[in-house]
Parts: structure tokens; sequence; C-alpha cells
């Protein structure tokens, strides 16, 4: 909420930029005519929420021009993983959207980053949240893909922001940044959530996201399912609101405010837009705007809200961020059910509810569903209860009990006013501009109008100034006539007078001027703005012509992930196996991993098998750093690096900065999709190989090592999909009291944790040196019926990985790769293999082209 009236005003000068969600021409209006300086769309492909309604192509440079007019910036979310197949497409697309004149491009793909720089040397990039940026190493990254922009990730508090800030200070080219304040908080990092993908073949770095998250799952602890009472929808953050710390964000110097909501509609973009442009202006104006605190958070709850917190700019509480009691809407808060009789429900409200309004009861069981409807009448009873009653048949009253919460789910009234902010063509929201006039008697008065954002016209009136017997064209009249601007974007704001001496023009003179003038400048501001667009070339989409491709005399290689010290034990007596990832949950065990692994080699003589025709690389052990870094952990870092492991996999940006003197290679969470954005990781960061992306399915691994050499990649052709990655902890949450690591016990440290789906799968649960968790899929996928595929195009380095397999399961699976990889068995049978090993049986998982199942959605 805002500010106290006793909280110290900001020191910073500079205005950020309120930026708003459009999934369509009516929330770009909503938007827009409530104050929005800028927004951000999608159009039919490549952009992250692909079940809006979208603008097209076509669209552009209406849509540009009406933003231009209204002083509001326009940027297109190209914020995908774009594949090898698809980047021709994708140059098309985006030579459309520069020359269009949009204002910027969000972008995720590092690819897309290049290729758009290939296209254009100046159209902005803003490096959008599904970038996992969370630090300054973060910022140094978008710099070398030249971008204009950074969204950090959401779960950075102010306190990192500073220190971001204060690193970029120090580096000398800082980058604007801009952060959520508004609306549904993901529970996985942007970019690192793999889930839709996982269960149902609809990535959520492709737009599809089922949002899994918003459902309920049971909590097992030892194997035995924890008590958490009406707590069920444990990955559900409550929704993001920064309103009260909007003052702290300003001072921060960030220079975006950014409003979630492209699948939201008309009348809440019109409500958060307006709201958070009140709050701005009160905390940026010399005389601020009144503004109510208590209409503006019920303005909130009734928009959309599954209860509203300010999400991880505070810092960590495990306790707030997801309550566990719902996944959807809810709204205003109003009171528990006191007694039911026949149709008529008694409760004590504790705010105002009308006829009209819809409410929902609150029973603690949402998903089974729950009772509702609008109030027909509402009375006081004597007791000073009010008493409710609905329309025939609206409410199954048997389902509603003592004690159940009473929430305010609707208030058409609300919802009428907000359309009122944006419906038809009328001009409600204008920005000020500047006029200058000159003249003198004898001479043309010269009108000059400047909005600000470099537009400035001209115009000089056709008849001269005359000297005034009466009435001259002083400053009061001069603002009289030119304020006239009703019906256009703008309103008169600064007037400087230079008119020499005693002058007056007829006043329909003046009048015309003013109208020519503001013709012209509208014109000017609906033209599109010009980006450098280079010619069109067909290798703007290749790698360079020096890549090479891989002997087709070098065998395959099997690589061993392994995520704790009895698994890695036991791969390590496996023969044949020179190369081991390890991902430990507490990288203090790296050390004796790597002792382990050096003894290891001093005794054993020979790391292949003496029948082996796979690989016979130089045995190494390499170590994971946790998958997220933000600032002040660096002594996690140190920790991995102290081991001394013969390389490290680079996870995130700033891994790529602290083991830049180390060999390294890129983890899947660098999130490798095209062949570009892998050149540009092995040519600016030195990474030996990098992982494929997770999203990409057989037909898109293909797509991939035909436009970029095989030795380039490590694939992954078993494993249990890492799903959730959150800064949320489960185990601090809901095993403990406390807000964070520093009191919560550990109960990470003492229990094997699952989450039970609603259809009795139990999904892993680990926590890292950082105490983020990781939600891995219980049954294991292969990809051994298409390994002889990616071996003829090129592929020599395929992963093998384990999650929570007991040490006995891990040489029988390792044995049966090494088999396949040998030739001497088929993919079709390792498939039955493995299907018999494995309790839960193997699936194909994102390998599998196409869809598979589809995740049923929330609202």
């Amino acid at each position: 909420m805002p500010p106290s009236p006793n909280t110290p005003a900001p020191t910073a000068t500079h205005r950020p930029e309120l930026l708003a969600p459009a999934g369509d021409w009516e929330c770009a209006r909503a938007a827009v005519e409530n104050g929005a300086d800028a927004i951000y769309f999608g159009l039919e492909r490549f952009n992250a929420r692909m079940r809006a309604h979208n603008f097209t192509l076509a669209d552009l440079p209406a849509l540009m021009a009406f933003l231009h007019e209204r002083g509001v910036r326009g940027y297109v979310t190209f914020n995908t993983l774009v594949f090898a197949d698809e980047l021709d497409a994708a140059a098309d697309y985006l030579r459309a959207i520069i020359a269009a004149g949009v204002d910027a491009a969000i972008v995720q793909d590092i690819g897309i980053c290049r290729l758009i720089r290939r296209l254009s040397p100046d159209f902005p990039i803003h490096c959008s949240t599904q970038m996992t940026i969370s630090s300054g190493a973060g910022t140094d990254f978008a710099r070398d893909l030249d971008a204009h922009l950074v969204v950090l990730a959401r779960e950075n508090s102010i306190k990192e922001i500073n220190a971001i800030q204060e690193a970029q200070a120090a580096s000398g080219r800082p980058l604007p940044l801009e952060v959520f304040v508004h609306g549904a908080l993901c529970v996985a990092y942007s970019g690192q959530c793999l889930t839709s993908e996982s269960l149902g073949g609809r990535s959520a770095n492709r737009g599809e996201c089922a949002q899994a998250c918003r459902l309920p799952y049971e909590l097992i602890s030892d194997g035995q399912k924890v008590d958490l009472g009406d707590r069920a929808y444990l990955l559900s953050p409550q929704d993001l609101a920064g309103l009260d710390v909007l003052p702290e964000l300003v001072r921060a110097g960030v220079a975006s405010l950014k409003i979630e909501g492209r699948l939201k509609s008309p009348e809440y973009v019109a409500s958060i837009t307006r709201t958070y442009r009140r709050a701005l202006d009160q905390i940026l104006e010399a005389a601020p705007p009144a503004f109510d605190r208590e209409a503006a958070r019920y303005e909130l709850e009734m928009s959309f809200s599954r209860g509203l917190y300010t999400g991880w700019f505070n810092g960590i509480h495990n306790q707030e961020l997801a309550h566990g009691r719902f996944g959807t809407k809810r709204g205003r808060f109003l009171g528990r059910v006191t007694r039911v009789q026949g149709d008529r429900v008694f409760a004590r409200l504790e705010s105002p509810l009308k006829a009209g309004d819809g409410v929902a009861f609150d029973a603690g069981r949402h998903a089974e569903g729950e009772e509702g409807g609008r109030i027909y009448t509402i009375d006081t009873a004597k007791s000073g209860e009010s008493v409710l009653t609905f329309g025939r048949g609206a409410v199954n009253f048997g389902r509603v009990h003592v004690g159940d919460r009473l929430w305010k789910t609707s208030d058409p009234a609300l919802g009428r006013e907000l359309r009122a902010t944006f419906a038809g063509d009328k001009v409600r929201f204008t920005r000020p501009i500047r006029a200058e006039v000159h003249g003198h008697a004898g001479a043309p008065l010269t009108l000059i109008l400047d909005d600000g954002e470099g537009h400035q016209v001209k115009v000089a009136s056709s008849a001269p100034l005359a000297v005034a017997e009466q009435r001259p064209l002083d400053t009061e009249r001069l603002r009289q006539q030119l304020g006239r601007l009703g019906g256009t974007p703008f309103q008169l704001g600064e007037l400087a007078n230079h008119l020499e001496g005693e002058v007056i023009v007829p006043l329909s003179e003046l009048n015309q001027l003013r109208r020519d003038a503001v013709a012209q400048l509208t014109a000017l501001r609906q033209a599109p703005l010009r980006w450098a667009l280079t010619a069109p070339d067909p290798t703007t989409t290749r790698v360079a012509a020096n890549a090479t491709a891989v002997p087709t005399e070098t065998a395959p290689e099997l690589i061993v992930v392994t995520r704790d010290l009895a698994q890695f034990e036991a791969a390590l007596t496996c023969p044949g196996i020179s190369t081991f990832y390890c991902e430990f949950e507490n990288p203090k065990h790296y050390r004796e991993a790597v002792t382990r692994f050096r003894s290891h080699q001093q005794t054993t003589s020979d790391f292949e098998h003496p029948t082996s025709n796979l690989s016979t690389a130089k045995p190494s052990i390499w170590v994971a750093p946790p998958r997220v870094f933000k600032p002040g952990e660096e002594w996690i870092l140190k920790q991995v690096r102290s081991c001394e492991a013969d390389g490290f996999l680079a996870r995130h940006h700033e891994h790529l900065r602290f083991f830049a003197d180390d060999r390294v290679r890129g983890d899947f969470s660098l999130n490798v999709a095209n062949p570009l954005t892998a050149e540009f990781f092995r040519e600016r960061y030195g990474l030996e190989r990098v992982t494929a992306s997770y999203d990409l399915n057989i037909g898109q691994l293909e797509a991939l090592l035909q436009n970029a050499p095989g030795d380039w990649f490590d694939i992954t052709i078993h494993q249990h999909m890492p799903m959730f990655h959150m800064e949320h902890c489960v185990f601090c949450a809901f095993l403990s009291s406390g807000k964070d690591y520093h009191d919560c016990g550990r109960p990470c440290e003492k229990h094997r944790v699952a989450l039970r789906d609603r259809v009795g799968a139990q999904l892993p649960l680990k926590a890292d040196a950082g105490c983020r968790n990781t939600v891995y899929n219980n049954r294991a996928q292969t990809g051994a019926e298409y390994v002889d595929r990616l071996v003829a195009l090129g592929a020599r380095y395929f992963r093998v990985e384990f999650v929570h397999e007991s040490p006995d399961e891990i040489p029988r699976t390792i044995a049966a790769y090494q088999r396949l990889l040998r030739g001497e068995l088929t993919g079709s049978a390792l498939w039955q293999e493995l299907k018999l090993l494995n309790q839960l049986g193997v699936t194909r998982g994102q390998m599998e082209t196409g869809p598979r199942t589809i995740l049923k959605k929330r609202s």
C-alpha cells in the first residue's frame, strides 16, 4: 500500500516508467487511459503468453501510431526460447517488428539477442525476466549482448537490487533495471520452470505454462503424509503488491515498474494501472494528489487477488509467501459465517457488502468446489449479524457451514466504473506539453509546441500581430486560448510568453494556430521510429563458417550425474566411465567426492572396460554450484571452488564470471536451444561444451545438431526432469515455524520429502546450499530410442542423471546405457529393460515429439 505520511520521500529525481500489460486492444486502451508510460504485448508467435489474445504483425503500425500519439511506448514480448529450425522465421518476424517502429523487444533467448543485433545495430533489446538475471554478473552478461535494459528476477529483494546497482555503478556501464511490482508471482524462477514441459509437453519457456503451481499437493515426509490442515496449495504464492515499497524502489533507481497480467481483463489493467499511477504521482510530485490507501487496497483485491503480499522485496519469509489455503482468485475478506437458516446466511462482516456483489464461501476445501453467488438482499439482524439472501438455486446451503470464510469476489459497480475509464474513443489521460509564443507588432505570431520527448513543432499565424488598443495577449489570455486542448492527448503545461509589447491577433487566428500546431505535433508523434536494418542475408541465422563437426570416428562418451556421495561412489566403481558430474545439496561434500575420485584414479590403472569401444576421455570430475546466485552468496561459490575439481558446470551468469579461469561447461539451466546461443557461450565465455535445453524434443534436437557441431553439446538421455526451481522453501514453510534458514531448524537435512500430486505421484523435493528447492519428476525419462539418430548427427556426449536412486540401481542403469552406446543393445530393448529396472517405469518425456497430456488449467 502507499507509504504512510511519516515515510520519507525518495531522494531520487528520476521518474520510473510505469509499464502495463496488454493482451488485446481493449487492454491497451485501458492502460493508456489510466496513465501507463509504456505497455508490453505479444504477437502470434514467440511470446510467453500464448493463451492471451495477442496482437498480429498487421496490428503493429496502427498500435504503435496510437501509443506514440498518446506518449506511450510499446514493447513486443519476444520472450520464448527459439529452436534452430525456427531461426529463419524468427528473423523475418523481427524484421517486421523493427520496421514497424516498436520501442523495444523483450527477449529471453540469447541467440535471438544476437540475431537482433545482426539485423539492426540500434534496435533496443530488453533482457526478459526469463533470463533469470539476479546479480551484477547478469547485468554484465546483458551488456555483452548489447542490451538496453534488464528485467530482474522477481526473487530479488530491495537490498539485493541496491547491491546490483552498486555493482553496476562500479563497472561504469550501468543498465536500467526493471522489476515486476504487481501481479501473479510464479513460484519458480522464470526461465527455470520445466514443470509443464515435464508433465504435459507444454513448455513455460514457450509460453504454454499450465500453472501446475496452482494445484493442490500433499506433503510426504519420510514416507508419511504430513497433516497440514486446510493447507494444500503448497506452491501457490500470494499475488505481488509492491505499493508498500514504491518509495524504496524509486530510491533504488529502478527505471521501470512492471505490472503482470497479459491474460487479465481490461478492467484489471485499468484498475492496477491507475492505482500505481496515483501512488507514483503522490511520491514524485511536489504537490502530491490525494491518495486513499484503503480504497486502493480494496480495488487491488477486487481486481484480482490470491492475497496481496510484497513478495521477495523485503527478503524471504516462507511462512507468509504461500499460505497454502487456496490457489485462485479470492478478493476481499468479509468475515465468517455465523449461522445458516434455510436460504439465509448470517455473518459478521468486517467489510462493506451490497446487493449485486458476488461472494464465495470458503470451507478450506477448495479442490472439492465451493459455493457462492450474487447477493440478492442484505439486511441486519437484531443480533448485529448481516443476513444474506441469494437468487433461487444459486447456492446449495447444505454445503455452507458455520465458520466458513466469506469472500467478496465481484463488485459490478467497481467494474462499471473501471470500464468507463477506457471504453470508446474518448481521450481521458493527457500529458503536458510546453508552449512558447514569439512575435511583435507587424510580424506573425509564432507558436512552438514541445512534448518533452523529442518532438517539437513551430507554426506561424497567417495574419500579423497588431498593436493592442485594449485587452492585449497577456500570459493569462494565451493560456486560456492555447489550453483548449480537449479531445487531444495533451494538456498545457509550461507556457513561455515572449511577445514584445502589447499586441493582439484575432482569437480565430490564435485558435487555428493552436489546432495546426497540435495536428503537426500529433503527426510527428505518430510517425514510426526508424531503426537501422541490415540488408537481408541468408547467413544471418547461421553460426560461424569455421565451426567444425565431430570426427565420425570419435566414440560416444557416457557422462554420469550423481546427487549424493553414495550414488557417486556407486558410479565410481563402474568400468568405462571417465567423466563424473556432481550436484550435491551440500557443496561441502564436493571435497570428499574429489578426494575419493583422486584416490580411485591412483588405485585403478584403467578407467575403461577392457572391451569397451566408448570414449577414452581423460578421467575428470566436475561439480555444479547452486543453480541461481544472488548478491551475498559469494561464499557458496568459494566453497565450491575449494574442492579443486577438474571443472565446473556453469548454471548462472555469476558462474561464467567466477569460474572464468577454470574449465567450465554449461549446464541445462543456460537454456541453449539454438546454435546462435551455443556459439555465444563457447566463443564469448570459452565454455568447452553446453548442455542442450530440456525444452527440445527429438526433432528440435536433430535440427540443433544439423546446424552446429555435435561436440558443442552434452545431451541428457536419462534423467528425472527438474520441474520447479524455487526461492520458496517448502521445507521451511511447512515443516517448521521459521521464516528462513536462520530459524527453520534445517528440516531439509533431516527428512526425505516429496510432494504428492492429485494422481498420487510423489515428486522428490531437494534443497540446495542457497536454500532453494527443486521438485523433480518421480519418473525417469529416457531418450534411449533416439540415441542412434543423435550419434549419426554428430552427438558424442550423453548424460545419465540420477536423483533419488539407490546405490544398487546406479551400476545397472549405467551398464545398460553403455551397452546401448556400444551398439550391443537397441534403444527399444533398453526402453523395455529400464521399465523393469525402475519401479515406476520410464517415460520418453520431452524427447517425444509433440504434447502428450494436457494439465488442467486453473483460473
